[in-house]
């Protein structure tokens, strides 16, 4: 009499990282971490020290209640959101959670290429640096979510405005210098659509930029940069990083002026099985787009931000930390 063999409990999902970009930060965002959390303190720590004093002063910035430059300044977003992505990347990783792939949007895609082994953390801590403070001198401007697609969004371009950012099917981030994003935006507001100001003082994925972008070249030329270790899907390819992509100082220094197609990369990577789709940086913006992704809505995907989504007491992002380990380590 053969023996009935137990059924196979459900294999759990291969792990993607998604890395958030400008527009995500908030004030307070993860310092409740900071000092309670070993790993995701000491991983902020190896970017605030490879930036010397700097570092330091970013540090202050981001614990004070009152900072002396505002944490949506150029000089802050943009490095602590590079911050916050790569510790919380690697405190997923120090669970016993071996990434099957990453995925980040704007700056989130260095953070990725650290993770992925492109970059040291400490290059890249100073490449980013370099980064914020040219584009500091940038025209100012901003950056706009619409609820449309892009192409309906084509005849009321003017000037210098763009299409910065393709998030989801009804979900288009417009960019460029004012006066004529204000202009841009008031007349789609005329025509109904909803419009929502994105936290930046800089017209991120503007050709506007692209001067002061390229400025930042030889800085990536003179840092050795490796082929990515894990799979890194690329926000504007909305394909894999190639080796060369990797090696390349143009391909790196266009970022900032460049249009992010995190849609088509989202597509490209639910692609194929399942994915754990963890959402390593400050509040829920990508968890919420991924969630109307067919594969999620379909039950084969999944998404688990871990962070909150936007201010509150510093004890919510440990337990929102602890609630997402909870899930993808589960006893």
């Amino acid at each position: 009499m053969s023996r009935s063999v137990p059924a196979a409990g459900p294999q759990p999902l291969p792990v993607a990282l998604l890395l958030p970009g400008q527009g995500a930060q908030y004030p307070g965002m993860a310092t409740g971490l900071y000092g309670h959390d070993e790993v995701f303190t000491s991983a902020a720590d190896e970017v605030f020290a490879a930036l010397g004093t700097e570092g330091g002063r970013v540090r202050d910035d981001w614990l004070r209640d009152r900072p002396r430059v505002p944490v949506d300044h150029v000089t802050r977003s943009q490095i602590l959101l590079f911050t916050i992505d790569y510790a919380l990347g690697r405190t997923v990783e120090s669970w016993g959670v071996r990434p099957a792939a990453l995925l980040g949007h704007s700056v989130g895609e260095m953070a990725g290429a650290v993770l992925a082994g492109v970059f040291t953390v400490a290059d890249a801590a100073r490449l980013m640096w370099d980064r914020v403070t040219r584009l500091a001198e940038g025209p100012a401007g901003g950056m706009v979510a619409v609820a449309a697609a892009p192409d309906t969004l084509t005849p009321y371009l003017r000037g210098d405005v763009v299409v910065g950012a393709h998030n989801a099917p009804r979900q288009t981030v417009l960019a460029g210098p004012e006066p004529q994003l204000g202009e841009v935006t008031d007349s789609l507001r005329k025509q109904g659509l909803v419009c929502r100001t994105v936290p930046s003082s800089t017209p991120f994925h503007s050709p506007v930029l692209a001067p002061l972008a390229a400025r930042t070249e030889p800085a990536f030329a003179a840092v050795r940069a490796r082929p990515p270790a894990l799979p890194l899907i690329s926000g504007y390819t909305a394909a894999p990083l190639t080796a060369d992509q990797a090696a390349d100082p143009a391909w790196w220094s266009s970022h900032p002026a460049a249009p992010v197609r995190f849609w088509p990369a989202l597509d490209h990577l639910l692609r194929g099985p399942g994915r754990h789709l963890v959402e390593c940086g400050p509040g829920r913006g990508l968890t919420a787009v991924a969630r109307r992704h067919p594969a999620v809505l379909a039950g084969r995907s999944r998404g688990l931000p871990l962070l909150p989504a936007g201010p509150a007491d510093r004890a919510e992002a440990r337990d929102c930390l602890a609630a997402a380990r909870s899930v993808l380590t589960p006893a």
